[in-house]
């Protein structure tokens, strides 16, 4: 996988041989809809491993997750991710050649049907078919949290990065919702949704702690009038910002394509070899 690169030419022709319709002047696309009404095999994480291979057409591969909060709230956010990725792909292609997306949908694991959905790592225009397949389940529960830290356990257990076991280089995980983090994934929904034999629950300041050796992990909260983000704003301050610090971002709709080119473009220039110690949570985290 893994194979091509993006270019708004192919991009064109696929949103429009699927009912979008794409404006070559700014790259964007409108008519966006998605139609999934279960999980698609191909997005399917059970006992899969996702792998993000150098090649030599890319040999120096930037491994990167995008989860998409796919719950009742964050339509808006998945519509505005996959009508701006012209826009998106083209700002990375001119700086970063061998980035690679795996693109996730992220739900509750306590109350979603389906509430990871994984993709390969592709680089060209796979990368929209995979966002287009993406089952919006539009649940979630009463508990006040989403359940965003699955993006860092898979990418922690289920993923193969050349870039991190052949070059010693971090891979990054953008993940992006409205409402606050999950303070554990359940060990019995583990094995459920992913195959995974956990003895107990996966605590999240833990897990967090693991996977910063693999990636550099961005959280995007969307500040939206149709987001829940006013109503849980001191929640996701008080759970993300002591584990990610600076990390933790806030977006309008309007500008998170801005901002998703911007957390890649902070890992790659600070570099992805920092220590863990350096990337420590500063503060005590509540829920």
């Amino acid at each position: 996988m893994g194979g091509g690169s993006f270019n708004a030419r192919d991009f064109g022709l696929y949103s429009n041989s699927v009912g979008k319709i794409y404006n070559n002047s700014t790259g964007r696309v409108s008519n966006q809809v998605f139609t999934a009404e279960r999980l698609k095999e191909v997005l399917n994480p059970k006992g899969v491993i996702r792998e993000c291979c150098n090649s030599d057409e890319h040999p120096n591969t930037i491994p990167v997750i995008l989860g998409l909060d796919v719950t009742g709230s964050m339509g808006s956010a998945c519509n505005e991710t996959a009508q701006a990725l012209g826009q998106i792909m083209t700002k990375l292609y001119d700086k970063y050649k061998d980035i690679e997306f795996c693109i996730m949908g992220i739900g509750d694991f306590e109350c979603d049907d389906a509430p990871l959905q994984v993709s390969q790592f592709e680089s060209d225009v796979r990368i929209a078919q995979r966002i287009d397949d993406i089952y919006m389940e539009h649940g979630g529960g009463g508990n006040g949290y989403e359940s965003y830290s699955a993006a860092w356990y898979f990418g922690l257990y289920k993923t193969k990065l050349d870039a991190f076991t052949k070059q010693g280089r971090k891979g990054i995980i953008i993940t992006m919702g409205d409402e606050p983090l999950n303070p554990d994934l359940p060990a019995e929904r583990l094995k459920q949704v992913l195959d995974e034999r956990e003895t107990g629950i996966v605590k999240t300041p833990e897990l967090y702690k693991k996977a910063c050796e693999k990636f550099d992990i961005f959280h995007i909260s969307i500040n939206d009038s149709s987001s829940s983000y006013d109503w849980h704003r001191g929640g996701i301050e008080r759970t993300f910002n002591p584990l990610l610090g600076e990390r933790a971002k806030v977006s309008t709709i309007d500008n998170l394509a801005n901002t998703i080119v911007g957390c890649i473009d902070e890992s790659l220039k600070t570099g992805t070899k920092q220590k863990l110690d350096e990337k420590e949570p500063t503060g005590e985290v509540t829920w």
